[in-house]
């Protein structure tokens, strides 16, 4: 019904495909920050446009939210602007996704109540700042949040039990966080390259991104609507931080996601894709073991770094965008294939055939998720 994202890369989810369209990205170098000895590459926003931003909607509380909570109603606030909710409604329900929230405050709360390291308390905030008075939802998956959320949000919707229900997904990063990437040996020193046989690690990324969902007609849908088909979260339990060798906790996900559907109406598969030497070749044995080797594949991640929380939810708008402008996006830092199972990489922006795609993510414990959508064309 309506979306938005906020990411370094661009304020709008429009603004935000274009700019990836034409192989736009501010990812860099960054050294010194969050006193860290050791530099990394990742997307960063700058702090001054948060704040500006936020200071133009809500300038009497500029100080009351931490910057994890801003970007979460900025973008929040936009979507539900486009969708025309009320989203004071007790027929609205929030969805927040998040790795890590306000994490960086276990270390400083800078002035805030004690209350505030925790993720429903901000999930609290966020809702109640549109006068929303259910409880909300957080799902806090390692990195399958924003497509577990989406999940959830749909359960909610086709039970009953609310109208529209909004999904936002935020994560800023912090020392907290590089930090412990680091300590894994997981992070590149330069831009990732995703699927590439000489692909070193991942880069990180802050952003969020917010999708309002709601019930309806299909037939009576504008041209251009996402339309929700189906999904599965499935663990493998492979282990605590490393994924399964051979995707079945994925393939499980991608299998039920695409349950009876024809997947020659399949226009593109949105892979996880980090850059990481076992995550890639685990996706390559999923999308390999269903069927889907020739499937035009692509990873967003050279464009974003990866948003954690966030990625589920901004990566599914940018997917819609996408294919509403019959469109297989690039995967930015890609050059050669070598992963363990052969998968069709995007390397250059193409046309999509097709009238759906799937959106795949895998994330620390052995969590796998698939969410399959359509586009009203």
């Amino acid at each position: 019904m309506g979306d938005c994202i906020a990411a370094p890369l661009g304020f709008g989810s429009e603004n935000v495909f274009r700019a990836v369209a034409e192989g736009n990205s501010v990812a860099r170098l960054h050294e010194g920050t969050f006193g860290l000895p050791e530099p990394f590459f990742g997307s960063l926003f700058e702090r001054d446009w948060i704040d500006e931003t936020f200071a133009l909607s809500c300038p009497a509380d500029n100080t009351r939210y931490t910057p994890f909570e801003k970007i979460a109603i900025i973008a929040a606030s936009e979507a539900i602007r486009r969708a025309g909710i009320d989203p004071a409604s007790d027929r609205v329900l929030f969805v927040v996704s998040t790795t890590k929230g306000n994490v960086h405050l276990l270390e400083d709360l800078q002035g805030f109540e004690t209350e505030r390291v925790y993720l429903w308390r901000s999930a609290q905030l966020i809702a109640q700042h549109f006068g929303n008075k259910n409880t909300p939802i957080v799902a806090s998956n390692a990195c399958i949040s924003g497509v577990s959320a989406q999940h959830t949000a749909m359960a909610f919707l086709q039970n009953g039990l609310c109208d529209y229900a909004v999904v936002v997904g935020a994560e800023m990063l912090s020392k907290f966080i590089i930090s412990g990437f680091q300590s894994f040996k997981a992070l590149s020193p330069e831009r990732c390259m995703p699927f590439d046989k000489d692909r070193i690690g991942l880069n990180l990324g802050e952003g969020a991104a917010c999708i309002v969902f709601g019930k309806g007609d299909e037939d009576s849908l504008p041209q251009g609507t996402l339309i929700y088909c189906n999904s599965a979260n499935c663990n493998d339990a492979n282990h605590i931080s490393g994924p399964s060798r051979t995707g079945e906790g994925l393939h499980n996900a991608i299998e039920k996601a695409l349950a009876g559907y024809d997947r020659s109406k399949l226009a593109f598969i949105n892979a996880h894709g980090t850059a990481t030497p076992y995550n890639d070749d685990m996706e390559s044995w999923a999308i390999f073991r269903s069927g889907l080797s020739k499937t035009p594949t692509n990873s967003l991640k050279g464009y974003f770094g990866h948003t954690l929380g966030a990625a589920g939810v901004l990566e599914t708008i940018m997917s819609h965008q996408a294919l509403k402008n019959s469109t297989v996006l690039p995967t930015k830092g890609h050059c050669n294939l070598g992963v363990a199972q052969p998968i069709t990489v995007c390397t250059e922006k193409q046309t999509a055939h097709g009238e759906s795609f799937i959106k795949l993510i895998s994330g620390f414990g052995g969590s796998n998720a698939a969410i399959h959508f359509k586009v009203k064309l």
